[in-house]
């Protein structure tokens, strides 16, 4: 059960919101769970919890991209200093993953897959978050926790199979869901990953610090205005239109993709009519949250609401994530929190002389910590359990362990903010 969780929930779980996030990893993850023992709530729990670190990179960054635009902020640096905390959150969801499904006997033998299930996800995140952007860290730390589990397994096992509870499992029992002696041919490998070795390689050369294509705007509009709050100063609402952004990456990806597979007229139809069927929602939220927080943004709301949280002064670093988990608890979306208070954190960390980056940082992994309790995420996450239209079971048996690891990210917060100087990470 502790292997199947860190592969199933840990590291394909960080792929699938890696890809498409928006709680499709619960929804796809849960009922691999629960056809392995694990009972419905408790898998919704297990998927959630595991989903937690990749959601600042979810969707091929999407919420990096949002908290840019917002801010204003360099997308690079923004997604560095991102990967910075989300690596130190990442030491510990591996950890929670063990003791929820097997207790504390799953440590005695099984503290080797925390230790490489976590430094596996690091390795492959951090490194693509800070030199190459937000667009694919979840894909590579993906894939390299999913190698370096495996690699461990070649060459050591716990010694006791356990079971949902730590239940030790008997040896006729442990190949149940092995599938036999059935092995795949390399050709059939190859296939299967052919998709995500395309889109890696297709997202990597488009948008890497090297390509000139996600920096050319043909078009731009900005509209300057003066600032009640910082006298002599100017706001500038601005739009830019570039068409060869990240998104036209993957759609490039996905084009390459079909010719590969040699889809038919008939399949691309049907490809076309699910996912309109599937993302119609989507896009009318991605419209309506954007003009929402814009209107947030240049009103002076955001700016008034800076302004008075200011004034608790430096213990505002407490508040700040705080401020990201209420925010996804509310909107259900990294992203959308990230594009309504993105720029009010911003503003905050300017009026108290915190590092640029700092804040807006916090402020998204906060809101990927709060992602288990967000209405809009479990509607989805528990579409595919017997839990639809009863989400608030599922927050509610979440709400505690989303509470520990926001407290833990205070700390994180906390301890970069004290030790670390504002131009090595957050500047």
């Amino acid at each position: 059960m502790r292997v199947q969780t860190l592969l199933f929930a840990w590291a394909f779980g960080a792929l699938l919101e890696g890809l498409v996030g928006f709680g499709y990893p619960w929804a796809f993850v849960a009922p691999i769970l629960i056809s392995l023992g694990i009972p419905d709530l408790d898998a919704i729990r297990v998927a959630a919890i595991a989903n937690n670190a990749p959601v600042s990179y979810g969707a091929l960054g999407a919420p990096i991209i949002a908290l840019a635009a917002v801010t204003g902020l360099p997308l690079l640096q923004l997604s560095g200093s991102v990967g910075h905390v989300v690596a130190v959150l990442a030491l510990l969801p591996p950890w929670i993953l063990i003791y929820l499904v097997s207790g504390k006997k799953g440590f005695r033998d099984g503290w080797p897959l925390a230790i490489v299930g976590s430094l596996g996800y690091i390795a492959g995140q951090f490194p693509v978050a800070v030199y190459l952007g937000p667009y694919l860290p979840d894909v590579a730390g993906a894939i390299i926790c999913f190698a370096a589990l495996l690699i461990l397994l070649k060459f050591w096992k716990p010694k006791t199979v356990l079971g949902y509870g730590g239940v030790p499992v008997p040896k006729a029992e442990q190949n149940r869901f092995g599938g036999g002696n059935k092995r795949l041919k390399p050709g059939e490998v190859f296939h299967a990953w052919l998709p995500f070795i395309v889109l890696v390689i297709t997202v990597v050369l488009w948008t890497g610090p090297w390509s000139l294509l996600p920096k050319y705007t043909p078009v731009k509009f900005s509209v300057d205005a003066g600032s009640s709050i910082a006298h002599g100063s100017k706001v500038s609402a601005a739009f830019s239109w570039a068409p060869f952004s990240g998104g036209t990456a993957i759609m490039a990806s996905w084009i390459i993709v079909a010719l590969l597979l040699r889809l038919s007229a008939t399949q691309l139809r049907e490809v076309f009519k699910r996912t309109w069927h599937q993302m119609w929602g989507a896009c009318l939220v991605g419209v309506f949250i954007f003009g929402l927080a814009f209107v947030f943004n240049f009103s002076g709301m955001a700016g008034s609401l800076a302004f008075g949280f200011s004034k608790i002064g430096p213990w505002f670093i407490i508040v700040s994530p705080i401020l990201g988990w209420i925010g996804v608890a509310l909107s259900g979306s990294n992203t959308s929190t990230n594009a309504m208070f993105g720029a009010f954190q911003t503003a905050v960390g300017k009026m108290l002389g915190f590092p640029p980056l700092l804040l807006p940082t916090l402020n998204s992994v906060g809101s990927e910590v709060g992602k288990p309790v967000a209405p809009q995420t479990a509607s989805v996450g528990v579409s595919t359990s017997r839990f639809v239209r009863n989400e608030g079971a599922v927050i509610r048996h979440n709400m505690a362990w989303t509470l520990i690891l926001l407290i833990y990210l205070i700390l994180i917060g906390v301890l970069f903010y004290l030790f670390f100087p504002s131009h090595t990470i957050f500047g």
